[in-house]
């Protein structure tokens, strides 16, 4: 829709094209392509592609909207506020590549000490060969059968300071962990991550599709003549049941995520044959949709809609309004005009994420911490369910990257888990970044920015990946101190003369032999908290 001109007249355009000021129509589910105030329309927007919210947002004139998100079920006239370069998706970008910037390559302790370690036992070796002679009289050559002349030694010498075996510890326990870390569904891209794994002191999560499934579920159905004021979907009531079929006849052939949770919970209780699908079926924008199930008008709506429409029992309109406060979102039912009950839907929390945060706090980690867009009262709810207790909420992607630096400069080594193209910035920036992967997991952009995939939405495999890091980085420690070790005993023998070439031989190849096994033990490692 292009009005510079005084002229009201639509057209298909280019995104860059479009200017501060500008109108654009976006059509029931599409994605709005520009950051900008709603001038004309009601809709209810779905914003976890950007803020996580795990609820669909209703929208009206005056309201501001981000680029990709999601409009629903009614056309919305926005105008742009910002231009294609400055919109919300833009933004997200230029945090991604910023932080990936600031990222400082990890170097690996072993091969920095090589690169000073070997030119130095040469040196070494040739001032064993060279000083004795020259200064102290000392042979050169072997003079006898059972006198090594230092020549011998040095060469020994050389043999037994081969650094083969430090060199080759921490590779061969770097793939053996990254190996087992495969079988076991993390991928990891990468030895570097692998370590700063093991130092991690804090860990953030996002909450909606990470810590909860980020898609709605009924929790609870509410009716006037169910003798349980809160019905949970899995109770046994007749006039409960009658009407979650009748919302199901109504919502059966919508695509919206809340018709989702309706006809999957009336499929579950078997309901989904009680009645025919509904005729003459609405969309009532931004208010909610009707039918004729068997000659009843059948109403779904919202509670602001009933409030002004329909009246409804105050008891059941208190316990809307409660739902609502703490990110539960209410849908009320009529017949006929008549208050016949609610329908009340939540994102579900992931069956892994109460174990995988007490598994977490029993590692010793310093702070576990919630990272979301939603409401404070629902991520509360949440939180209080899973057992986290730190919690930071309405934020938008920008703040979360914020968030990170905070813990960074508390804790240190901090570990970010998201699934979202929101949670890109913050994978980023964070010291790792792990994003959730599996059928119900997270976006390629989450996937391609994170250090570690867990390539199911099993969370227990966090704690897993935690273990394995740190018993990596000691496997390589007990390497790099025998190998040492070993050595320096040899070196001593060998500088008294009472070391030979095959002694040395069997130091070298037998300790490089006995780290790489102790490397290879990291294979069989495995997650005991998988669940089948």
């Amino acid at each position: 829709m292009n009005q510079r001109d005084g002229t009201s007249a639509e057209e298909s355009v280019p995104v860059t094209t479009l200017q501060i000021g500008d109108r654009i129509l976006v059509r029931p589910g599409q994605r709005i392509p520009m950051d900008g105030v709603i001038q004309a329309g009601v809709s209810s927007v779905n914003q976890a592609p950007i803020t996580g919210e795990s609820r669909l947002i209703e929208k009206e004139a005056g309201a501001e909207v981000f680029a990709g998100t999601i409009n629903g079920e009614g056309s919305l006239e926005i105008r742009v506020t910002h231009l294609v370069q400055d919109n919300t998706i833009s933004r997200l970008i230029k945090l991604v590549e910023e932080a990936q910037e600031r990222r400082a390559p990890i170097q690996r302790m072993v091969d920095q000490f090589a690169r000073y370690y070997t030119p130095a036992v040469v040196i070494v070796a040739a001032l064993v060969a060279l000083i004795p002679p020259l200064f102290f009289g000392q042979p050169f050559w072997n003079p006898t059968p059972d006198q090594f002349g230092w020549f011998y030694r040095a060469l020994t010498l050389l043999v037994v300071a081969c650094p083969c075996a430090l060199v080759i510890s921490t590779p061969v326990s770097m793939i053996s962990a990254l190996s087992a870390a495969a079988r076991n569904g993390v991928r990891i891209k990468g030895g570097a991550y692998l370590e700063a794994l093991s130092r991690v002191q804090a860990i953030a999560f996002d909450k909606t599709g990470t810590l909860t499934a980020g898609q709605p579920t009924v929790i609870a159905v509410r009716t006037t003549t169910c003798a349980a004021p809160n019905h949970l979907i899995m109770d046994a009531c007749r006039a409960c049941d009658d009407v979650l079929a009748l919302a199901h006849a109504v919502e059966r052939r919508s695509e919206h995520p809340l018709a989702h949770a309706i006809t999957s919970a009336s499929r579950e209780r078997g309901l989904e044959d009680r009645y025919p699908p509904a005729e003459a079926v609405t969309a009532l924008t931004g208010r909610g949709v009707s039918g004729v199930v068997q000659g009843r008008d059948i109403l779904i709506g919202s509670h602001r809609y009933f409030d002004t429409t329909i009246p409804h029992d105050s008891q059941h309109c208190d316990a809307a309004g409660q739902d609502a406060s703490t990110g539960y979102t209410p849908m009320l039912i009529s017949e006929h005009g008549q208050y016949l009950g609610t329908i009340t839907v939540a994102d579900s929390i992931r069956e892994s994420s109460r174990a995988a945060v007490a598994s977490l706090k029993g590692l010793g980690l310093r702070a576990v911490v919630m990272l979301t867009g939603d409401q404070r009262a629902t991520a509360e709810r949440i939180a209080a369910d899973i057992g986290v207790t730190d919690i930071r909420a309405e934020l938008l992607p920008e703040h979360k990257v914020a968030a990170i630096h905070a813990l960074q400069q508390q804790y240190g080594t901090v570990a970010m888990v998201g699934d979202g193209i929101n949670d890109t910035p913050a994978l980023a920036t964070a010291t790792v970044g792990i994003a959730i992967g599996g059928a119900l997991g997270g976006t390629n952009q989450a996937m391609e920015t994170a250090d570690i995939t867990l390539m199911s939405d099993n969370l227990r495999q966090l704690p897993f990946a935690i273990r394995l890091s740190r018993a990596t980085m000691q496997t390589i420690r007990i390497n790099i101190a025998f190998s040492i070790g070993l050595k320096l005993i040899f070196l001593v023998l060998v500088l008294l003369g009472m070391g030979t070439m095959w002694m040395a031989v069997l130091a070298d190849v037998g300790t490089s032999l006995l780290v790489t096994l102790h490397g290879m033990r990291l294979l069989t490692y495995k997650n005991h908290e998988h669940a089948s």
